[in-house]
């Protein structure tokens, strides 16, 4: 992936306040998503770091650690929302409430369609909502 100045910057920044190597960052509505190995550590005691470099960026940020489980990275990446992940072998399966249904897909499928970009960029499998 070929990324611009900003998000350079904007990588290089987060690595330095928070001293945890960035794996991967996309921008999703308006938030950044930064994509860690030490999700702990770049979050910071009582979430500092986060409330620090969301300042300094001007713009909302989340931090996802990344793990090799599947399913405790979607949940890592779906955080706050609960569902009921389950691993299908080709694709994983999100069962919840309709409220978390309409909240994981999101209005014509943007938020799902986020979440399949990164399940196929590092698992090349897809999540579906039941």
């Amino acid at each position: 992936m070929i990324y611009s100045n900003d998000t350079i910057q904007q990588i290089n920044l987060f690595e330095k306040l928070t001293h945890s190597k960035v794996k991967d960052m996309h921008s999703h509505n308006e938030i950044l998503v930064f994509i860690v190995d030490n999700g702990a550590k770049a979050i910071g005691k009582e979430g500092k770091n986060v409330k620090k470099i969301s300042y300094l960026m001007k713009k909302k940020i989340k931090i996802v650690e990344y793990t090799e489980n599947k399913v405790n990275f979607i949940n890592s990446l779906i955080y706050p929302l609960k569902a009921e992940i389950t691993d299908k072998g080709s694709f994983l399966e999100a069962k919840g409430d309709t409220k978390t249904k309409a909240l994981l897909i999101g209005r014509d499928g943007k938020n799902l369609k986020f979440y399949n970009t990164l399940l196929k960029k590092y698992f090349n499998i897809e999540m579906k909502v039941v």
